[in-house]
């Protein structure tokens, strides 16, 4: 079974042990191939495929922010501050696994709010191709299902879902879909307070 989130709609991971929250999971997978644009499109690069990266803005409840993202290769940790990992950068969206987040949920105390988001490092602006789909997955719960159903837009960047300390014993999980033109923009949307400069990988 799995909930599949509408946009604005919150949802709560609470804690179903004294342990805590246990790992949660934050995968994406998406369409890597675009439909064929023709013959001259394909012989000059048109046919180029989408690579999305999947990462996250933190907020810890000591006032430490930053990013996990393969660019800058920033993918963080999962034991130790700020108890998110990013596992590895999927170049091609082939494999089938996707990309994956993990959020130490025992470590709920310490985290304030998480931001998590995709970009196209590579390929043309077009969502509907990409056919993105984020799954929220924490034990002892249904899967969380965030849909990339807005499509029209030509940003590179999306900001996809909130995850919100409510009381050091629940986050709750907000479905965002909102573009922009880059880390920055999305960054003051939302009052992160990042200084950001061009990267590669």
């Amino acid at each position: 079974m799995a909930i599949s989130l509408q946009k604005g709609q919150k949802v709560s991971l609470q804690k179903k042990s004294t342990a805590g929250l246990g790992e949660i999971l934050v995968n994406l997978n998406w369409n890597s191939t675009p439909q064929n644009q023709g013959f001259l499109k394909s012989l000059f690069g048109g046919n180029q495929g989408i690579d999305l990266d999947l990462g996250c803005l933190f907020e810890l409840k000591d006032g430490s922010i930053g990013a996990v993202q393969a660019l800058g290769n920033a993918f963080g940790s999962l034991t130790r501050p700020p108890y998110v990992s990013l596992d590895g950068d999927d170049r091609t969206g082939a494999a089938a696994a996707g990309e994956n987040l993990r959020i130490n949920g025992n470590q709920i105390a310490n985290i304030k709010r998480i931001l998590v988001y995709t970009f196209i490092y590579e390929g043309i602006a077009n969502w509907q191709q990409a056919d993105a789909t984020v799954t929220i997955k924490y034990p002892g719960a249904e899967d969380l299902i965030v849909k990339m159903d807005s499509y029209n837009s030509s940003e590179k960047m999306c900001a996809l879902a909130l995850l919100e300390n409510v009381n050091d014993e629940t986050f709750s999980v907000e479905k965002i879909v909102q573009f922009y033109g880059g880390h920055a923009l999305m960054d003051k949307a939302f009052g992160w307070g990042l200084n950001w400069r061009p990267g590669r990988k």
